[in-house]
């Protein structure tokens, strides 16, 4: 079994309060979920209104598929042009 993990920092500029960010990050979270079926949620910077880190993890029984999906849900982030992909980094994590 191995288990993918991905760690994303956003910026969003455009937003002046947290119900904006919270609103575009829900959004993000959502479309995330239903198009890869990764479990995701927004992990830190939670009060932050310009900054957001989402924590996004798969399972799967292949490394290629787990990091294939990590790589287009990242992708998929930045081409999303509501928040701007400031970091990222990903890991693979093998269990027996």
């Amino acid at each position: 079994m191995v288990i993918g993990v991905c760690k994303v920092v956003l910026s969003i500029d455009e937003v002046f309060s947290l119900k904006e960010k919270r609103h575009i990050v829900k959004s993000i979270i959502e479309r995330l979920r239903s198009r890869y079926n990764a479990s995701i949620a927004e992990v830190d910077l939670n009060d932050k209104w310009q900054r957001a880190v989402i924590g996004i993890s798969c399972v799967s029984n292949e490394a290629g598929h787990a990091d294939s999906m990590m790589a287009n849900i990242v992708n998929f982030i930045e081409n999303d042009g509501r928040a701007v992909l400031a970091d990222y980094s990903t890991e693979l994590i093998y269990v027996d």
